[in-house]
This record gives structure tokens, C-alpha cells and sequence, in this order.
């Protein structure tokens, strides 16, 4: 089945939720770009996030995020993977659901854990106690991450080729972002 994308599709969610690679993989599936905010910022800035963070701040970071996100979703139609915090901002919310439409990625806490524990990128865990500090963010972010327009349930058992086809299958509710072609 083919499909043709007619606003940017955001992925949201956790860290470790699975932005990226179900990102990847929709874009491919879909035909369209993958495109990474964050990655763009790092770009941009020849820092790391964590760099960035030390030197000029979060809010500063936030700020630029805002920027890239807008330039992005001007662009062509593409699947748009965001930083865990970037959908946090009312601004940045607001013009995601007006330039495209955002799709949640929906994961508990102990599979988020098993995801990042072993990584050391992740600024914001980079505390005393990284599991409690991801329980804090998850209390924070979890009730605002629900007002995305739409969400998908990660599973532990999923594969990425699973977490694709269910969000695919979410997106098909939404003729006004995907629309089924012929071929």
C-alpha cells in the first residue's frame, strides 16, 4: 500500500521512547525524509547537546530548538524526530499542530529504563541517581505529552516494523495527514 504524507508527521515522547528509529523507519515506509531536530542543532552549533546545555543553558538550547523546529516544519513534508523536551513548550506544541501533526509515543517507565541506562548522552540523567531523576522527568513531561494529537503504545515485545505499522495504522484516522494512493 502506498501512501502520500500531506503535513509533517512529529514523533514525541521519552527519551528512549523510540523517536528515532520508528521515525527512520516510517520515513522509509512512507517515502518521505527523516529529519532529526536535535541532530540539526548539533549541526548547526558543532557542539554536542550536552555541550550546548553546559555552556549556554537549557533555555538557551530551548530557544534554538524552537527555531529549528519551525525551519524544519516549513519544509517539505517529512517525519520530524523531537528532543524529549521539545514538545514541553506550549510555543513549540502549538506550531507543531498547526504546520503538521504530532503522534506520542507512549512507553512506561521500567521499558524507557532499559532503553537508556546504558547510554551516557542523555544530559538530563546525568545525576546521582539517573533512574529517579527519569521517574521525575517521566512525572513531568507524561501529562503533557498526552495532549499530542495522536498516540501509540510502545510494547517491550514490539519491533520497530511493529511500532511502525501501529502508527501508520493511527495516521490512516487522519486523512488530513495521510492520505492512501494506488501505488
Amino acid at each position: 500500500m502506498a501512501f502520500k504524507v500531506k503535513k509533517s508527521i512529529v514523533m514525541v515522547g521519552m527519551m528512549g521512547a523510540g523517536k528515532t528509529a520508528v521515525g527512520q523507519a516510517l520515513a522509509a515506509r512512507l517515502s518521505v525524509p527523516f529529519l532529526d531536530s536535535d541532530e540539526e542543532i548539533v549541526r548547526a552549533a558543532n557542539m554536542t547537546i550536552a555541550e550546548i546545555f553546559e555552556r549556554d543553558g537549557e533555555q538557551f538550547f530551548r530557544d534554538r530548538e524552537t527555531e529549528v523546529i519551525g525551519r524544519l516544519l516549513d519544509g517539505e513534508c517529512a517525519i520530524l524526530s523531537t528532543g524529549g523536551g521539545a514538545f514541553m513548550a506550549d510555543r513549540n506544541r502549538e506550531m507543531i499542530s498547526e504546520r503538521g501533526v504530532s503522534v506520542l509515543l507512549r512507553a512506561d517507565i521500567e521499558l524507557l529504563w532499559n532503553r537508556v541506562r546504558h547510554k551516557d548522552t542523555r544530559p538530563l540523567l546525568r545525576t546521582r541517581d539517573p533512574k529517579a531523576t527519569l521517574r521525575e522527568i517521566y512525572d513531568v513531561r507524561v501529562p503533557v505529552y498526552e495532549k499530542a494529537d495522536l498516540a501509540v503504545d510502545a510494547h517491550p515485545d514490539y519491533s520497530i516494523a511493529q511500532m511502525t505499522d501501529a502508527v501508520i495504522d493511527v495516521l490512516r484516522t487522519r486523512p488530513d495527514v495521510l492520505e492512501e494512493t494506488t501505488g
